[in-house]
């Protein structure tokens, strides 16, 4: 009896896990996202509320970073085209932060504890990364397409242009802008 109960608890743990980890199914409207989680719709109040950064703004740029996914990585390099030497990146999680961006994030924003895996965390991180952008770059918070740029690109490498050189980059940050602007007109009608 007491393995059965066991087992029964075990099953149930595992897929309360995977149910928070599910992504949203619709990833194209903003309420159905904010529904899929109550606490989302709280994280990314609070970090519009505390950055002025703009709830259309965080999801879309995590829409484009990981499609709503806690754990997204990057992809894989591969030697020879086969043996696994890394990851392009140290991107991670749902803001798809850098190791040394969310280091430099954790200790200047106070959130030591934060996690790239939590979506508050993220939605802040993301509203930090654009405050410090327009600080630095004096970039329009509400610009999303530049901010984009900025975010992808990072700090120097947007100042110094790097970007206008890849038409792929452009044009995913005129997605992410155009998202955002989707965002904010369906946010608009249920909130």
């Amino acid at each position: 009896m007491k393995i059965k109960l066991f087992a029964l608890m075990a099953l149930v743990v595992v897929q309360s896990c995977g149910i928070l980890n599910r992504v949203p199914s619709s990833q194209s409207d903003a309420c159905d996202i904010l529904e899929h989680r109550s606490s989302w719709r709280r994280a990314v109040n609070a970090a519009s509320k505390k950055w002025g950064v703009s709830p259309s703004l965080q999801l879309a740029f995590i829409k484009t970073e990981s499609n709503f996914r806690a754990r997204a990585k990057t992809p894989r390099k591969y030697f020879l085209g086969i043996i696994p030497t890394g990851r392009i990146s140290s991107a991670y999680g749902y803001a798809q932060a850098l190791d040394g961006t969310w280091d430099w994030y954790r200790k200047d924003s106070g959130n030591r504890s934060g996690s790239r895996t939590n979506f508050a965390d993220a939605t802040d991180f993301i509203g930090w990364y654009v405050n410090k952008t327009n600080e630095k770059l004096k970039l329009s918070k509400s610009n999303v397409y530049r901010q984009y740029l900025a975010y992808h690109q990072g700090h120097a490498g947007y100042a110094s242009g790097r970007y206008k050189s890849s038409d792929a980059i452009q044009a995913v940050a005129r997605r992410t802008a155009d998202n955002a602007k989707l965002f904010k007109r369906q946010l608009s009608k249920c909130n």
